[in-house]
Parts: structure tokens; C-alpha cells; sequence
């Protein structure tokens, strides 16, 4: 296993997460369970946790988490209120073998202080001279179930091109809509060749947005992370089988740990299905689910063959 993989974690105070454990994870890392069980607060732990390289890193990860939650609400009208944003993680905890990482906001005699921990050291700042600065880490992506910004796309699509990828991209994309000939960037657009024109990415269905942002993140991410919420979004049941095989070899190719969410028998199905074909040992599948008597919310893994047997003798996979 790869040094820079997560293998482990704990969670502490975040969300529904009062004290969590779990630990087993590889390559690809597929989580399932029921809804508001805390698939996505999972992921976005773990992302907190990598992305937390410095203070202006840490800042960008905790403002994006909550970014991500209200992007219908912006889009709306909400004032973005980065300070707000921020303080919405107050008192998070999370550890693993990589790094370990918390915020917490203090108020002694009116003096407010963030306190903030990561790569070992703690950094104490007073609110009143914190700047807020934020810098982004190229290889460390977060995909929500909208799929990505035409800027994020671009951005993104430029790895595709520096390894001259190109090609394999439009061969995904054709395997999914034999319609679409071609994609490229187009006056700072996405936009996808069909019957001889390019037409704007955002024409085309919810899943080829998801398929691009997928596909281009790989690429983007090369030694880094991955984090798709809702993977198979607007992607026919079809076609996952094909997805889930490119997501497995890439992200070994260019060394990527994956960790994406699903509710969908037929994406865990998919998933399996890749898992026996490429007979790849580096990938799991994880299930959240909550404990009736405790309420604590728990793990437990399954390697592709516990996983096949589940799915054909018990279908016990998403917690029911």
C-alpha cells in the first residue's frame, strides 16, 4: 500500500460523527449505505484531514466543505460569509496515519482565537488578525454530486492534455454516448462534438458533466486524492461497469487513492463486477450504517470476494 494512501481514521465531533473508527482502507474505496448515515461527512473528513497541508490549505478546506453544502443557496442569492464558513467545523477532530488535524474556536475574557492543528505543530491565531488567505492543492479533489465548475473542468483538463490523453478521454466519452465524436475547451468552455458541432458541456445530460469531472480528475490528481460524492449521478446503470474499470486502472496508474459514495445496488454491483475482472486486490467496499440500540454510526469492509458473496446470497449492502 502506497505511503501516502489513507489506511486509517478517527473522527471526532463532526456531524454526526461523535467519535469514529475505521481503518482497512485502499486504493478505491467505495462507501455505501443508508441515506443521512453520513456517507458524505465521511468523505469530507478525510479530505479535511489530506488537504490540511498548512494554515491556508486547512482554511480552504474547511470553507469548502461548507461551500459545497449550500451551493444551491448561493446560487440563490446567500451571501457567502467566509469567516461563517469557516466556524461552521468548529471543535473537528481527525486523525489517520497521514496527518492529524482539528479546529476549534476559543473565547477567553472576549479574546477569540482559532486553534488550529496539523502536520504536528499548532498554530493559535487571533480572530481579529486572521486574514483568511487560502491556497488551493492541485492534486487533491472534491467531485459533489453536481459535478464540477466549467473552470474546474478546464483546469483539469489541462493534465489530460499534458499527458496526452486526449484520446482516452473521447473514447470514454463515446463508450457512454456514442453520439459525442469529441471534447474540447472552446472559448473557455466544455463543450462536446456531436453530429459534426460543438456544443456547450451543460447542453448534454447531468452524467456527462459527472463522466468528464470524473475522468479529468484522475488525471489532475496524479499522487494525490480523489473524492467523488454520489458517483454514479446521472450515469445509466449501463454504463458503470466501463466507469468503474477506468476509475480502477487509472487511479493505479497515476497512484490516486479514490474514495466515492453510493445508495445504488447496481453501482456496488458495478463496482464488484470490476473488482472480479481486474482481479484488483487495492479495492473495497465500505458500508456505513448506525447501530439501532447505541446510535453510534460504524464500518465494516468487503473485500471483492465477501462482497460478491454478500451481493448473490445475503444482499445485506446498504445497511437493510
Amino acid at each position: 500500500m502506497n505511503k501516502h494512501f489513507i489506511q486509517e481514521i478517527q473522527i471526532k465531533d463532526f456531524k454526526c460523527f461523535d467519535d469514529f473508527k475505521a481503518e482497512g482502507f485502499g486504493r478505491v474505496n467505495l462507501i455505501g449505505g443508508k441515506n443521512n448515515v453520513g456517507k458524505t461527512a465521511f468523505m469530507e473528513a478525510c479530505y479535511i484531514n489530506v488537504y490540511a497541508q498548512d494554515i491556508k490549505s486547512f482554511v480552504r478546506a474547511l470553507e469548502s466543505i461548507k461551500f459545497r453544502r449550500e451551493n444551491l443557496n448561493i446560487l440563490f442569492g446567500l451571501k457567502v460569509n467566509r469567516q461563517q464558513f469557516i466556524e461552521y467545523s468548529n471543535h473537528i477532530f481527525v486523525a489517520s496515519n497521514i496527518n492529524n488535524t482539528s479546529f476549534e474556536i476559543k473565547d477567553n475574557q472576549g479574546i477569540k482565537t482559532y486553534h488550529f492543528e496539523f502536520n504536528k505543530q499548532l498554530v493559535v491565531v487571533n480572530v481579529n488578525e486572521f486574514s483568511f488567505e487560502r491556497t488551493s492543492i492541485p492534486n487533491i479533489e472534491f467531485i459533489d454530486n453536481f459535478g464540477l465548475s466549467n473552470i474546474e473542468i478546464t483546469t483539469n483538463y489541462s493534465s489530460v492534455q499534458k499527458q496526452d490523453k486526449e484520446d482516452s478521454l473521447n473514447a470514454i466519452l463515446k463508450a457512454f454516448d456514442s453520439s459525442i465524436e469529441a471534447f474540447k475547451i472552446i472559448d473557455e468552455k466544455p463543450q462536446c462534438k456531436t453530429n459534426g458541432q460543438y456544443r456547450e458541456v451543460s447542453e448534454f445530460g447531468d452524467g456527462v458533466r459527472h463522466l468528464i469531472s470524473i475522468v479529468t480528475s484522475l488525471y489532475a490528481t496524479e499522487n494525490g486524492y480523489l473524492f467523488i460524492d454520489e458517483m454514479d449521478n446521472g450515469i445509466h446503470y449501463s454504463l458503470l461497469d466501463d466507469l468503474w474499470a477506468n476509475i480502477l486502472v487509472l487511479s493505479k496508474k497515476l497512484n490516486v487513492q479514490v474514495f466515492a459514495t453510493t445508495h445504488s445496488k447496481e453501482c456496488i454491483e458495478s463496482f464488484n463486477r470490476a473488482q472480479q475482472a481486474l482481479d484488483d486486490k487495492e479495492s473495497r467496499y465500505f458500508e456505513l450504517a448506525r447501530n439501532i440500540k447505541t446510535n453510534q454510526i460504524f464500518m465494516r469492509d468487503l473485500d471483492s470476494e465477501q462482497l460478491e458473496y454478500e451481493l448473490t446470497h445475503q444482499g445485506k449492502y446498504r445497511g437493510e
